[in-house]
């Protein structure tokens, strides 16, 4: 079963940068380049709502709201996958998720806070 879990979160001012990371424990480094990785966020009284995804051929979605300002990227030998943020915004402050999906089913990490604010 492979665990994901984030970090790099944290409180940061308006127009600031932040990268999260997605570590894919007991995953197999083999098998790591077929997974479809992706972000998701959840703000409080939200819905969660989809961030960024990276499928295995190197296909990307973004979130209207974070194009050309988010970006989702993957390191296959190190089983990580990233998103980098810029501009942040406070409307960007919410609890981020990194999601797998693998042939063998769809997995979650537990979220890290992102709060965007002066």
């Amino acid at each position: 079963q492979v665990q994901l879990v984030e970090s790099g979160g944290g409180l940061v001012q308006p127009g600031g940068s932040l990268r999260l990371s997605c570590a894919a424990s007991r995953a197999i480094t083999s098998v790591f380049w077929g997974y479809d990785m992706g972000w998701y966020r959840q703000a409080p009284g939200k819905q969660r709502e989809l961030v960024a995804l990276l499928t295995s051929d190197g296909i990307t979605t973004y979130a209207d709201s974070v194009k050309g300002r988010f970006t989702i990227s993957k390191n296959n030998s190190r089983k990580m996958a990233y998103l980098q943020m810029v501009s942040l915004k406070p409307e960007d402050t919410a609890v981020y998720f990194c999601y797998a999906h693998t042939s063998s089913g769809s997995y979650w990490g537990q979220g890290t806070q992102v709060t965007v604010s002066s």
